[in-house]
């Protein structure tokens, strides 16, 4: 069979023993669920500039204004493995043009939201629509590519998870800046009803359709023990702001308990020949799975919350407004997206020493900028930071891409969607956990010390610990695939004086 000329300008990938054919829409249809993506993903961070204006314009209380915030990442969450195993087992394409549809239906409701009530539970129905849609893109790159190509499309894919992480304070601050007056807040939301609309036009022309030959099942039981797991973990933290980690701190041992219970159930399903909602031997047989999900769920704890830091520290203790402090986090934004894209094509030759490094760019980059924003003069600290926070991004780059790649690549695509649905709940705890523990140390340091800079380089380095886990474990496993490489690769000689090579011959 002769190669043809894919829309990336590679060679077409020849058609696999699973059946595997390569669809000429791959490409376009990749750019449709990264924009849908992106969306989703943005929505975590976007909001949170506009929360002094939603609270002063709604006459909102602390407690109710936070939700706007954890409601959304606590139902984005709960719905993760769930819809990733309804995409495995029904239809991807239709779940994520349903999940999206949702979602700019929901985003119109809380742009139109006339009370906080409202808000919330609009923003409550948006989150769980995007926890039903993110899945679903991880699983459409594992269904659409193989090979080397693979590799590419979860470069964009990375690229597009770092980018709107860190993209959603200048996004937030811009379209404030924008959409100047009191009601200017609503159009962070209403932004995502047009280019919603077109994706889900173009994503029903180009995904590619899936003929199953039968209607899969679902895990009922499972569904709920891992939600109520999940709430139970998730909830504590999402009410941090209001006193929830000392009030609630049981809930994480019923949590715990009811994800060991779910967990015993999934490995009794398997047993029985049942199809589980999420497969165990995800984590035992599949090569880097269980790894990955460590490292991504790890990094999020430091990554996630770090934002909301520097928001703090630059609105509050320089005065800097929502778009200018955006613009002083942009070149972590730039160097993550650069180097997430480059990350694609090297991840295969490689491997985990990418994300090993990586990490490491990204613990100097922001170990860096906190001491030079601690002791440099305030009038240039933010530029002086730039370049280092710019190296903390090209590490960023190379970790996020990677490690999705690596952690999902060898799954089955039958499993992708509760695979990438599990990969995903780790890295939203995470960021649940960071998001909650790092601006809390910051207020704590500061009611304190009143030290705005060392309220900063406090919070920063609690993150640090994070990635610096992160890096130990990705060492790890680099390591271990090294020794492991090398026991499989004798030279002729030792081949030759082996036993076993001996008796055989």
């Amino acid at each position: 069979m002769t190669a043809s000329t894919s829309a990336a300008g590679g060679p077409e990938p020849a058609a696999r023993e699973d059946g595997y054919e390569p669809d000429p829409n791959r490409w376009h249809a990749l750019w449709v669920t990264l924009v849908a993506g992106f969306m989703s993903l943005l929505d975590v961070t976007i909001v949170a500039v506009a929360l002094p204006t939603i609270q002063r314009e709604l006459h909102a209380s602390p407690a109710q204004v936070q939700w706007v915030v954890s409601g959304y990442a606590l139902t984005f969450a709960l719905a993760l493995v769930t819809a990733g195993r309804l995409g495995d087992a029904l239809d991807r394409r239709r779940i994520f043009l349903l999940a999206l549809s949702a979602f700019v239906v929901f985003s119109a409701a809380c742009g139109a939201a006339p009370d906080i009530t409202l808000l919330v539970v609009a923003r409550l129905a948006q989150g769980l629509a995007a926890g039903f849609m993110a899945p679903q893109n991880s699983a459409l790159i594992q269904q659409m590519f193989r090979g080397a190509e693979r590799g590419r499309a979860f470069g964009f894919f990375g690229a597009t998870v770092g980018i709107s992480s860190a993209a959603g304070p200048i996004t937030g601050g811009a379209i404030l800046a924008l959409a100047s007056g009191a009601q200017g807040w609503r159009w962070i939301f209403y932004v995502n009803v047009p280019i919603g609309i077109l994706a889900v036009l173009l994503g029903r022309r180009l995904l590619p359709r899936v003929r199953r030959s039968g209607r899969g099942s679902v895990d009922v039981v499972g569904v709920l023990l891992l939600g109520l797991g999940v709430l139970a973990l998730m909830y504590p933290l999402v009410q941090a702001e209001s006193g929830g980690l000392g009030r609630l701190w049981w809930l994480f041992v019923v949590g715990a308990a009811l994800l060991a219970v779910f967990t015993r159930w999934q490995r009794r399903l398997v047993t029985r020949g049942a199809q589980p909602l999420l497969d165990p031997r995800l984590f035992t047989t599949v090569r880097g799975y269980a790894v990955g999900a460590g490292i991504g769920t790890l990094y999020f704890i430091g990554f996630s919350g770090v934002w909301l830091v520097f928001a703090l520290f630059y609105q509050r203790g320089l005065g800097f407004s929502p778009l200018r402090s955006g613009l002083a986090v942009t070149p972590f934004a730039l160097g993550s997206a650069s180097a997430a894209v480059l990350s694609g094509r090297l991840v295969e030759r490689y491997g985990r020493l990418l994300t090993v490094c990586g990490l490491a760019g990204v613990v100097v980059g922001l170990g860096g900028t906190a001491l030079l924003l601690r002791f440099a003069p305030l009038p240039i600290a933010p530029w002086v930071a730039a370049p280092v926070l710019f190296l903390g991004g090209i590490g960023s780059g190379f970790v996020v891409s990677p490690n999705i790649t690596m952690t999902l690549r060898d799954v089955p695509v039958r499993m992708a969607g509760a695979a990438g649905g599990a990969l995903q709940t780790g890295q939203r705890l995470g960021a649940a956990l960071g998001t909650a523990a790092l601006p809390g140390l910051f207020y704590l340091v500061l009611g304190r010390s009143h030290d705005y800079r060392g309220a900063l380089v406090t919070a920063l380095g609690a993150g640090l610990v994070g990635m610096v886990a992160s890096l130990a474990l990705a060492t790890f496993d680099w390591q271990r695939d090294r020794r492991s490489h090398k026991r499989h690769r004798k030279c002729p000689d030792e081949i030759a004086n082996d036993p076993v090579h001996a008796r055989q011959t």
